[in-house]
């Protein structure tokens, strides 16, 4: 009794840890895709907002204590670094596609009974198929020899 319970219980966990996964994976690939100073969206607007930060970053007009060539190396360091975790990110939501999928066909046993029956029908049917031929086969053989063997023994140049 405590067995069956538990099964559900760890698959409720499983689902839960997937989702917490998924959850963070994504969060992780916006929090690195939007930046600390800009946001993308897919609107129109926001884009043309989001190019004139670009335009606004290149042109290093801000002031700030850092020579521009040290902004340049910290700026192309950090994209680096959002990159690398995007990457990361994403490579994480394709290992959790793969352990989803493998879940499903390892623990789906309706759609596995489904296919096995279904298999198990076609491979009968095409045994009584096979199983009718051969009667059949069998039939005309032995009415050929039948017909064989009375000519054979009727005649003369035995």
């Amino acid at each position: 009794m405590s067995l069956s319970r538990s099964l559900p219980q760890s698959k409720e966990a499983l689902l839960k840890s997937y989702r917490t996964r998924l959850k963070d994976d994504v969060k992780s690939m916006l929090e690195n895709f939007e930046g600390g100073d800009f946001e993308f969206s897919f609107c129109r607007e926001s884009m043309i907002v989001f190019l004139s930060e670009i335009v606004k970053l290149a042109k290093g007009d801000h002031d700030t204590q850092l020579s521009r060539m040290t902004q340049c190396e910290q700026d192309t360091y950090e994209m680096h670094v959002r990159a690398a975790n995007i990457v990361r990110a994403g490579e994480s939501l394709m290992k959790l596609v793969s352990d989803i999928k493998q879940y499903l066909i390892l623990n789906d046993f309706p759609s596995v009974n489904e296919a096995i029956t279904q298999n198990s029908k076609l491979f009968r049917t095409k045994q009584a198929e096979c199983d009718q031929k051969l009667m059949s086969l069998r039939d005309d053989m032995a009415a050929d020899l039948y017909d064989l063997e009375e000519e054979y023994y009727s005649s003369i140049n035995k």
